[in-house]
């Protein structure tokens, strides 16, 4: 596994009348590993968004960062202050990061595949396809084109993986093809949430279907332009039939 993965906790804020001064405390647990053998824990003690002390569980001691950090970072040392902080690595640390890797970290999503036509700006081929894996987790996907079973590796081209902002990821994968009667089309997806790679199929009516769609389109307006004419035409022959009588 390969990631960063941090989170905090804050604890034991006060506010001192009205001067203003805000005292917190924040503990943090890091590790970069499924198995967290680099797991950290980091505890900060913060003055008016200052910090001024932490303890730090890989070098087991407290670090000042201001004369009062400083002065107490070595007082609590050497009082074996530092030595119950560490306790906190596998008191706090180890039982709730475990609890993330398997609710969160160790929790997979299937990805919604959709395979469709979209309009090609290829003047050598005449069609262009498109699959779509949305709100799969965790990121590493592989898209696979195939046609009639074998794998098209020409005139592909794929986004990364994005990041949708809630946890879920994207991918798209293009072909430029000139389909042939008869063949299979399909795009495979490889992901960690499958038991084994899934193949979804494109339907070549979805573009006989946008054809007759732009065909519908063509003919109705072609209609249209036709009924007008023939309004035209009606009323300039009613005009010319008209006998104009005056009036006195």
């Amino acid at each position: 596994m390969s990631l960063f993965y941090s989170f905090a906790l804050i604890a034991l804020p006060f506010l001192s009348g009205c001067d203003g001064y805000f005292h917190h405390t924040q503990r943090e647990c890091h590790f970069t590993s499924g198995d967290l053998k680099d797991l950290e824990f980091i505890d900060r003690y913060v003055f008016n968004k200052d910090e001024y002390i932490r303890y730090n569980s890989t070098l087991k001691k407290f670090i000042g960062f201001t004369e009062h950090g400083v002065r107490n970072a070595e007082r609590w040392n050497q009082d074996g202050f530092s030595d119950q902080a560490y306790g906190n690595l596998d008191g706090y640390c180890r039982p709730n990061s475990e609890l993330e890797l398997q609710n969160i970290l160790g929790h997979s999503v299937e990805p919604l595949v959709k395979v469709k036509s979209v309009k090609s700006g290829s003047q050598r081929h005449s069609t262009m396809l498109v699959c779509s894996a949305y709100n799969f987790y965790p990121e590493g996907i592989k898209l696979t084109w195939l046609r009639d079973g074998k794998e098209v590796k020409t005139d592909v081209t794929s986004t990364e993986e994005l990041y949708d902002g809630d946890w879920y990821y994207q991918i798209h994968s293009y072909l430029e093809l000139t389909p042939t009667s008869g063949e299979t089309i399909a795009c495979k997806v490889e992901h960690s949430s499958f038991s084994e790679p899934k193949v979804f199929k494109w339907d070549p009516s979805t573009l006989d279907g946008e054809r007759n769609k732009v065909i519908i389109g063509a003919s109705g307006l072609v209609l249209g332009l036709i009924l007008s004419l023939a309004g035209v035409i009606y009323y300039k022959k009613k005009s010319t039939g008209r006998i104009l009588v005056p009036t006195s």
